[in-house]
């Protein structure tokens, strides 16, 4: 877990809020065809209003501060948050604060 890099992916609040958005997808993603088990399709991320390179750059600042696990099928990519991440982040940061 690299917590710098987490730091900086949260320092944006367009991340912070995909992330509350994967936290319950069932609520922000009821029009993707594919089961939310799989994770939410990238382009279902288009309802944040911003370029699909942007929202693309976004996702992949999240991979690589591992909060969001990815999944390919296809065409397509899946993503899901990293709980254990999240978690073992929010216990170093308590621990560290």
């Amino acid at each position: 877990m690299d917590k710098d890099e987490i730091l900086k992916a949260l320092s944006h609040p367009k991340r912070m809020e995909i992330l509350n958005w994967l936290k319950k997808p069932e609520e922000h993603f009821t029009s993707q065809e594919h089961p939310l088990e799989m994770g939410v399709c990238a382009s279902q991320f288009e309802r944040c209003g911003l370029s699909q390179s942007t929202v693309s750059a976004h996702l992949g600042t999240l991979s690589r501060a591992d909060l969001v696990t990815t999944r390919r099928v296809g065409q397509w990519i899946f993503y899901k948050r990293n709980e254990e991440t999240i978690a073992a982040f929010l216990k170093q940061l308590s621990q560290d604060l």
